[in-house]
């Protein structure tokens, strides 16, 4: 794990190995002012000599300064790697999202995605900045303070040999228990961030039914269940300091004793006064490094977990990949389901899409039907491979989707999905997602064939408006209107509209189709609605049941055959309308 993680300091490698360096030679600063202390004490305070007094300052005041500036330099070097870190991995992280298959992100849903990127990797860039600059000083600290002791008396230094396997045996327990916690804690924040989104998403229904005491009452639930995981793992944590004391200031009482002892009955030839406040210094820097040590142990507990959720986006492996040798054209858009079985989840025992056979010709128009759970959406979605089949082939141009290069066959399928998304930024930024290189005239002409045209003009800014993010400031069908604008850019082959004429007036609705069969006679379109009056114009209507084709044909083949296509027209067309 620490292996796939190291590989994103590329590019601050500089940095990472400047702060262990910095950080090294601080230390050595700080180890030698007690060194210098004890001579100051014993051969210049004792002896009354002004001389050494005043030579030994200025080597203080040298050793203070080089620490300082040694320690601000490692501040900035650490600070630079482990925000370059942090951008590479989050980078990194991205591109692999973006290459996932629908499959991938159904597994572990936006909202936990969105978590890694952000809260986890912000606890992993801070556990590497301890890593190259605290847990390098703690370490050190301790070594070259234990040996700097027993330089002093040996005897004395012996007692740091008893309290410091004490303390690791401890940590390490605490670890086994608290690392787990901190593991379900994360995935928790998940579900929190999930139920944020969801209310803020549909906040407007929320204040419509009056349900904001409901959703208070949800974060909470999800808040304090949050709380209880990450207070019992510091209650555990906390259980750190007591032991961390207890080891090291009961080295300090046991060095205290034994040093005055060693004075007195020595007269001073076995240890000095000098020397005892050394030791006592260096006992406060062991101190100080377990301290870190501890901060060190703690952050690396939490980053752990975050670890682990990031290390998972990284290894996992988009299910849908270009071939090793790939069609790069696509002749026409004929499009043939020849006995396709689905299911989103490989194990289902019930397929979604249970043995489809269809053949569309290229330049048609198809209408598909279906009740509420028929799997209209997931049929379409097999066409540009946002899911690959159980069994069974999709066809486009006469070649299976799976032997095409996923560039040149998206780029040939425009769909408009049930869901319209437009991005914050001004109109023409959103409808040249469809065409980056679209000029204004084909930018007008889209929106014309879209039926867009109008109500934009009729903005201040005309195709510079401003649009929020997910559209907010516009309709649902001016929105649905754009998105359709921005998927004809493509000038695709196949145009495929899923339910993506729901928001729009009947007669609005009849004009963009119309506008379609005159202006785009060549590209196969498939429509899904939930009106008739959308589709029986259409060459051909699919009528969907339960993942199964009940009937394909025409408006009046249908009509006259299909008892589900005969209920829906009876239902959505009056008698005397009849």
């Amino acid at each position: 794990m620490i292996r796939k993680l190291a590989r994103f300091v590329g590019g601050y490698k500089k940095e990472a190995l400047l702060s262990p360096l910095l950080v090294s030679l601080e230390v050595v600063m700080e180890v030698l002012i007690p060194l210098l202390m004890a001579d100051l004490i014993d051969f210049g305070v004792e002896l009354g000599d002004m001389g050494y007094i005043l030579k030994m300052g200025v080597a203080l005041v040298v050793c203070c300064l080089l620490s300082l500036f040694f320690g601000a330099l490692c501040g900035k070097t650490s600070s630079i790697a482990s925000a370059g870190f942090a951008k590479n991995l989050r980078k990194e992280m991205f591109h692999k999202v973006q290459d996932y298959s629908f499959s991938n992100v159904d597994k572990f849903s936006s909202a936990s995605l969105v978590t890694r990127l952000t809260t986890d990797v912000t606890n992993i860039q801070h556990s590497f900045m301890m890593i190259i600059r605290v847990a390098v000083r703690s370490p050190i600290m301790m070594i070259f303070s234990i040996v700097a002791s027993f330089s002093i008396n040996a005897k004395l230094a012996t007692v740091f040999l008893y309290t410091v396997p004490l303390l690791a045996v401890g940590l390490v327990l605490i670890m086994r228990f608290v690392n787990p916690i901190f593991r379900r804690g994360f995935k928790t924040y998940d579900k929190l961030n999930s139920v944020v989104q969801e209310n803020i998403r549909g906040i407007r229904v929320v204040k419509s039914f009056v349900r904001e005491p409901y959703e208070i009452e949800k974060f909470t639930s999800v808040s304090q269940k949050i709380a209880g995981d990450f207070t019992k793992a510091e209650r555990i944590i906390a259980l750190n300091g007591p032991l961390m004391n207890i080891c090291a200031f009961g080295s300090m009482v046991v060095i205290n004793w034994l040093g005055a002892k060693l004075i007195i009955q020595s007269g001073g030839t076995a240890m000095t006064t000098g020397e005892l406040m050394s030791m006592l210094t260096f006992v406060m820097q062991i101190l100080m490094s377990l301290m870190m040590f501890s901060m060190i142990f703690m952050m690396i507990i939490m980053s752990r977990a975050s670890m682990e959720r990031v290390v998972e986006v990284l290894d996992e492996e988009t299910e849908i990949r270009n071939p090793e040798h790939p069609v790069t054209e696509l002749s026409d858009g004929s499009i043939e389901f020849d006995h396709v079985v689905f299911s989103y989840a490989r194990e289902a025992e019930k397929p979604v899409l249970d043995d489809i056979c269809l053949s569309i010709r290229s330049g048609e128009t198809i209408g598909i039907l279906g009740g509420t759970g028929s799997s209209k959406s997931t049929l379409v979605q097999l066409i540009p491979r946002l899911y690959d089949v159980k069994s069974g082939a999709v066809k486009v141009g006469g070649v299976d989707v799976r032997d095409y290069d996923l560039d040149t066959l998206r780029t040939n399928v425009a769909m408009v999905l049930q869901k319209n998304v437009l991005f914050s930024g001004s109109i023409k930024e959103n409808l040249r997602w469809g065409n980056e290189n679209a000029t204004d005239e084909e930018l007008v002409e889209a929106c014309r064939l879209a039926q867009a045209d109008g109500f934009i003009r009729e903005f201040p800014d005309g195709y510079d408006t401003w649009i929020e993010q997910g559209g907010s400031n516009v309709s649902g069908g001016q929105r649905q209107r754009l998105c359709i604008a921005r998927a004809l850019l493509k000038k695709p082959k196949i145009l495929i509209l899923d339910d993506s004429t729901s928001a729009v007036d009947t007669r609005t609705d009849s004009l963009i189709r119309q506008a379609f069969a005159e202006k785009i006679p060549n590209t196969t379109k498939l429509i899904i609605a939930q009106r008739i009056a959308s589709v029986q114009d259409a060459d051909r209507i699919l009528v969907l049941d339960d993942g199964k084709i009940s009937g394909f044909g025409t408006h009046e083949e249908l009509l006259a055959t299909n008892q589900i296509y005969q209920e829906v027209y009876e239902t959505q067309f009056r008698k005397e309308d009849l």
